[in-house]
């Protein structure tokens, strides 16, 4: 489902212009992301698609129709949203959290806790959390629930309001790996407000850059945000390091990974390490190194190991195997399969030869 603004305003009783005359076609199955600093309108324009929000003059259009033209109750309850800290009722189970809409919409109880149950599995929690209520919760097992109690709808659109940006990193970013798993399922037309550059670059289709005042600054893909910035206020947005970040749409073709010797957790070393050792588990995960020099005594634990830095998926952009090897404590950037399997391991230098005698870096 396409969603359209055709020059819409948003101006409060005081003067106040929230959206001054966005124009823009979300493309059906796609996700486009609203980002801007505080003040630019980003979450007014979300809010106006599903009518929390009413524009003061221009329309928002679902697949062509207005929709002022139907009952706000009935579009809000067609559409899903999720907000920043879940928005959970605290005194309902995560299962009737995640039913409020279907059961709004007609369906038994049976039914709807069957298809929240399902839905649980779906955002990678399992369903015996379901008996739980929110407080019994993580933030980002919250979050989660949040995305499922949206996707009761069945809507092929979801907005999605800062829904990440009250957890801490790790978890933030595994969420986002999340929502990129659904959507590759699932082909929902998204909408995500954020005001992190590199959460809009790593989950965008397209990228609305919005200025103070509500102003759309630029609207294009995230390589054409990070390489061709329209004018000043995009390119200090995105920061000095755009370059950096427009390695997420370099291929890592030519980059040489090569092979590393390891060390398993558990094994007992006959004297001091020479040089630095990758130790992996018992499935060939990482773990973590040992440096030069290390005498352990009895049998190797992670409480011998130096932490190793970030790990490269095989096959992923260019960014990532230059993150690797230069956050790697040994200067070797650890490679690994999706499983997290290593695979090998890359080196900074050569991985900047190959980003120099790629043309698409400059």
């Amino acid at each position: 489902m396409t969603i359209e603004f055709r020059d819409v305003t948003k101006r409060y009783p005081d003067g106040t212009v929230a959206v001054d005359g966005l124009s823009l076609t979300v493309e059906d199955g796609t996700i486009t992301v609203f980002v801007g600093p505080s003040g630019c309108g980003k979450t007014t324009s979300l809010r106006m698609i599903n009518r929390m929000v009413e524009p003061t003059s221009g329309a928002v259009l679902l697949d062509g129709k207005d929709v002022a033209d139907g009952d706000p109750a009935l579009l809000r309850r067609g559409i899903g949203y999720v907000i920043q800290h879940a928005g959970l009722f605290p005194h309902r189970t995560v299962l009737d959290n995640i039913a409020t809409v279907p059961l709004l919409s007609g369906w038994d109880k049976r039914k709807a806790r069957t298809r929240a149950g399902e839905l649980l599995e779906t955002v990678g929690l399992p369903t015996e959390l379901g008996k739980r209520y929110p407080a019994q919760l993580s933030g980002g097992q919250q979050q989660r629930v949040g995305v499922a109690r949206a996707l009761a709808a069945d809507s092929p659109v979801l907005l999605m309001d800062e829904p990440f940006s009250a957890v801490d990193p790790i978890v933030r970013e595994g969420l986002q790996d999340e929502l990129l798993r659904l959507q590759s399922q699932l082909g929902k037309t998204i909408v995500f407000v954020t005001h992190d550059i590199d959460e809009a670059v790593r989950l965008g289709d397209k990228v609305a850059v919005m200025r103070v005042g509500g102003k759309l600054a630029q609207y294009g893909t995230p390589s054409d945000v990070l390489r061709h910035p329209v004018d000043d206020f995009v390119a200090s947005f995105v920061g000095k390091d755009r370059g950096y970040r427009g390695l997420s749409f370099l291929s890592a073709n030519g980059v040489e990974v090569s092979d590393v010797a390891l060390v398993e957790l558990g094994a007992k070393l006959a004297g001091p390490s020479t040089g630095w050792q990758l130790v992996v588990n018992a499935d060939k995960q990482p773990r973590g190194w040992l440096p030069p020099n290390s005498t352990v005594d009895g049998e190797l634990t992670e409480a011998d190991l130096v932490a190793g830095g970030s790990l490269y998926v095989q096959g992923t952009p260019i960014r990532g195997a230059l993150d690797a090897a230069l956050s790697s404590p040994a200067s070797l950037g650890v490679v690994v399969d999706d499983e997290h399997r290593v695979v090998g391991t890359v080196v900074a230098r050569q991985v900047l030869e190959v980003i120099e005698a790629t043309p698409q870096a400059s």
